[in-house]
């Protein structure tokens, strides 16, 4: 039968005769247009809304994302700005008008994220035509002819000129803030680690007699193993927060008051709410624009962020400098101060061991 539903003609079919008679094809056909008439697609039954597409989708990768992140990411995205406005509708009534509602609002101010959420929604559509749900090319080719280019400069996080943190610190620790949290950001700004790694380690992973947190290989961004040398002062705030959970029991290290992990916005917003113009993410910058000003080797400098050096060097650099990354993170922690006192020199470590750190 040939209906318009909405804006579009499209045809419905109703069965094979003798299977379907000529009586119950009749029934059908009236049925689908009272469903019309509704304002209901009586296709619905058999094409998927793109919300269950995504989750069809989702279940098929999901076996080849390692963790669980990958999985997190495409559910918070996708919940956040693309099911309130095609969530519901079937996947072979979306067009490149559906997609721009989506992407338009957040291009050129979220530009990476819109990015990201362009490549989903084409995934979910790319599946949808495999799987024989719509007949229509992917709504998503072409879409970047159609929205502005954006400026090309990348928004970085916002970070404190490396002599500011040490105040920065003092701040949050005498601010009436969650412990749990202000211990978090004081660890992500002591090993200069990302935000998510932090708020999800654990016990188990944390080494407090030889100073040294392993985050494994499916929780860090390059999905390599990252061993994090401890100074005596991110020593110090894990000694402190064992107080607020149990290290025997294995379980988060900064849990929040729910138990469950600490939200990946909660360390901003504390900077925010205390006037702090930084993200907690920019504490990793402040580090490295540290390790310049004062000499330190670029190649430690890297590999003390975790971040993967490509390339020829990287090929020919294997070791992950363990050594040479405590003795930067020791001067760095040194540097910050858990007083709260910036200081131009590192302290002799003769001056540390008397303040009782090894």
């Amino acid at each position: 039968m040939s209906v318009r539903i909405g804006d579009r003609q499209t045809n419905i079919g109703l069965g094979n005769w003798p299977i379907v008679t000529l009586a119950e094809a009749r029934e059908q056909a009236l049925e689908n247009r009272r469903l019309i008439a509704r304002g209901k697609d009586p296709r619905a039954g058999g094409t998927p809304t793109f919300e269950q597409a995504a989750e069809e989708v989702i279940a098929m990768h999901r076996e080849g994302w390692r963790g669980g992140r990958n999985e997190a990411q495409w559910r918070a995205s996708l919940s956040a700005y693309v099911f309130p406005k095609i969530g519901e509708k079937p996947v072979d009534r979306i067009d490149s008008g559906d997609v721009l509602s989506v992407l338009r609002p957040i291009w050129l101010e979220k530009h990476e994220t819109a990015r990201r959420i362009k490549q989903r929604i084409s995934a979910v559509m790319k599946w949808a035509v495999v799987e024989g749900h719509r007949t229509a090319a992917n709504p998503v080719d072409g879409i970047e002819k159609v929205v502005p280019k954006p400026n090309g400069h990348k928004k970085h996080f916002r970070s404190l000129p490396h002599a500011e943190v040490p105040g920065a610190l003092a701040k949050i620790r005498d601010s009436n803030a969650w412990p749990a949290t202000k211990g978090l950001v004081e660890l992500i700004a002591l090993t200069a680690v990302r935000p998510t790694e932090a708020r999800e380690a654990t016990w188990c992973e944390v080494d407090l007699k030889d100073r040294l947190w392993t985050i494994p290989s499916e929780r860090t961004k390059a999905y390599k193993r990252h061993r994090v040398p401890l100074s005596p002062e991110a020593t110090a705030v894990l000694d402190e927060a064992s107080a607020l959970s149990d290290p025997g029991e294995g379980g988060l290290v900064f849990p929040a008051p729910s138990g469950r992990a600490i939200s990946i916005a909660t360390p901003s917003k504390i900077l925010k709410d205390l006037g702090i113009p930084a993200t907690a993410h920019g504490f990793r910058s402040s580090f490295r624009s540290w390790c310049a000003e004062t000499g330190q080797r670029r190649e430690v400098a890297e590999a003390a962020l975790g971040h993967v050096v490509k390339g020829v060097e990287g090929s020919y650099q294997r070791s992950d400098s363990l050594q040479a990354r405590r003795e930067l993170m020791d001067a760095w922690g040194a540097y910050l101060d858990r007083d709260g006192a910036c200081q131009d020199d590192t302290p002799d470590r003769h001056e540390r061991q008397g303040r009782g750190e090894t």
